[in-house]
């Protein structure tokens, strides 16, 4: 074939990997992403927008459409094997699609959101989230929200039309080279227009007022947070003495739903290093979505999940319709949100946002969500004091915060005593990282029924039980009964009593496979959603005992994980 005939696929010197969606937005490690990649899908992506009705979260050619990245490398430069110049190729993308591309810089995915709400145009956040640094990706959003799960289908038709389109052009018409990047790219950005970070600050100031925090001392642990500074100046002109420790050069992935003993000890360290005492230490993760709190417990540093500090917040907003996903600390279920709460979603913040859709649709009109992650959703405006909060459905990390440390400070309570007054159950969260998502699967299906549409079963004495998403228990079938037996005998030479569990009172297959024990402990197994992890997740009524839980769960080679893997 001569390479006047040859095409662009003829032409590359790797094999393509098609970035996925995951739990919220596209992520793949960053060898993968080409820019060819990354154009292909936000290509596909804006004429799935452009087909949409402007009530529906459409947009129109010429529209101003935002971007922002947070400070993975990758995101906005090119790395090792020259991939990266992710922003680059999102800026072509849009300039091709007829798209005016503006540039708001580094600043947090709900900053950028917010921003683009309010003006009613699509936004492209570039980031990893809190995924492993050898991995990346972008969040794209609707004139009026978050993807949700109902629009990735037609969106994955786009985008295997757009890539049979370009892979098939002529090599010598192409825009890429032989390795998928821009043949004339720019490594330059636009210059940052906009008052994106300006509006999300003062989303908070307007709401709190600056003597929130008057007298509180706070350490900010910085590391390589997108929002590392936006959040000292909040909480700065709230009126907090903060002091910053940690900030690094180097991208650091934190995850705030798996915080270890390791990550304290880093954080104790911080505080030994600043030479003072804190009230609390607070973060985000990498693009500021998610937050991080920790408060001094005797001599302890104390983490608290995202779970219990939603119930915080929701109770500080006064809600009338609460939205949480499956493994939420179940401490909800038994406290004065317990009344509010609707049916638990699946994990991931569509599912979050879709269930509170859902309530305002049904006329409530204070509507929030969150998850386990501490991310925290908006969807609808708050009142408190005569000041009104503006909806916003999207995780983030600052309005949690702020909420747990006003509330404590204006009951003068230290933030431990805060959460004390929730009811006691305790969680945990940890994963595996580079575990396979084909062999997390196969745990899952190893210990499910074949019909999806059973979510919970129910061990009695006197039979066994099974109820679908909307449905009455019913009693099950024989055949149902002897395979549910089957599991649950399975699952107790794994879950036993010499490690401290009880008999299996139920099994909820919303996401992953949640076992709950008679003695109330709680193991959730759950593969990402972004990457090779398999995660556990864990509640009890000591927080000794769900620590125990996860940390026998993750131990290596022989925890709880590791032996579902060799059952299957």
């Amino acid at each position: 074939m001569s390479n006047a005939e040859a095409s662009l696929r003829d032409r590359l010197n790797y094999e393509p990997q098609p970035l996925k969606f995951g739990t919220s937005g596209r992520r793949g490690k960053v060898v993968d992403l080409t820019q060819l990649e990354i154009y292909t899908n936000v290509t596909a992506e804006i004429d799935y927008l452009l087909s949409l009705e402007l009530s529906e979260g459409g947009i129109r050619n010429g529209d101003d459409f935002y971007f922002a990245y947070d400070l993975r490398p990758s995101s906005t430069q090119f790395v090792e094997n020259r991939r990266g110049g992710i922003c680059q190729a999102v800026e072509q993308a849009l300039r091709d699609k007829d798209m005016h591309p503006i540039n708001l810089g580094a600043i947090p995915t709900p900053a950028l959101t917010y921003y683009a709400l309010r003006n009613g145009k699509g936004s492209i956040m570039v980031t990893g989230s809190h995924i492993p640094f050898d991995r990346n990706g972008y969040k794209l959003n609707t004139s009026k929200g978050e993807l949700l799960k109902k629009d990735e289908q037609p969106i994955n038709t786009n985008v295997e039309r757009v890539r049979q389109k370009l892979l098939h052009e002529p090599y010598t018409q192409s825009l890429f080279d032989d390795s998928g990047n821009l043949r004339h790219g720019k490594s330059e950005l636009p210059a940052i227009l906009g008052d994106g970070q300006d509006a999300y600050v003062n989303r908070y100031l307007d709401f709190f007022g600056d003597e929130t925090l008057r007298g509180m001392k706070l350490l900010v642990y910085q590391h390589s947070a997108v929002g590392r500074d936006v959040l000292v100046d909040i909480l700065q002109r709230l009126g907090a003495k903060v002091t910053t420790a940690g900030r690094s050069s180097t991208f650091v992935p934190i995850d705030t739903e798996a915080i270890d003993v390791a990550q304290l000890n880093t954080i104790q360290k911080l505080i030994d290093e600043a030479g003072a005492t804190f009230d609390a230490v607070v973060s985000t993760d990498g693009d500021s979505d998610r937050p991080l709190l920790v408060a001094p417990e005797g001599d302890k540093l104390r983490f608290f999940g995202g779970d219990l500090l939603g119930m915080i917040v929701a109770e500080y907003l006064g809600t009338d319709s609460a939205i949480v996903p499956i493994s939420t600390n179940d401490a909800i279920d038994r406290g004065s949100l317990a009344p509010v709460l609707q049916a638990k979603t699946k994990i991931g913040s569509p599912y979050v946002i879709a269930g509170m859709q859902a309530a305002v649709a049904q006329g409530h009109n204070r509507v929030c969500g969150w998850e386990a992650n501490g991310g925290f959703l908006t969807g609808s405006d708050f009142e408190r004091d005569g000041k009104v909060l503006t909806a916003l459905p999207t995780r983030d990390a600052v309005l949690p915060l702020l909420c747990a440390l006003a509330a404590a400070n204006q009951r003068r309570l230290t933030v431990p005593e805060l959460f004390s007054t929730l009811p006691s159950r305790f969680s945990r969260a940890s994963l595996l990282r580079n575990f396979p998502r084909v062999a997390s699967l196969k745990i899952i299906d190893r210990f499910s029924l074949t019909d999806a549409t059973v979510q919970e079963v129910s061990y009695h004495h006197d039979g066994i039980t099974i109820q679908g998403l909307s449905d009455p228990p019913t009693q099950a079938s024989k055949a149902h009964s002897e395979r549910l037996k089957q599991i649950s005998q399975e699952l107790q030479t794994v879950f036993t009593p010499e490690v401290g569990f009880s008999p299996i009172a139920r099994l909820n297959y919303t996401d992953g496979l949640r076992i709950i024990f008679t003695n109330g402990d709680v193991a959730h197994v759950r593969p990402s959603g972004n990457a090779d992890e398999l995660r556990i997740y864990s509640v009890a009524n000591t927080q000794t005992r769900a620590d125990e839980i996860v940390a026998q769960g993750v131990r290596e080679p022989d925890g709880f994980l590791r032996q579902l893997e060799h059952l299957v």
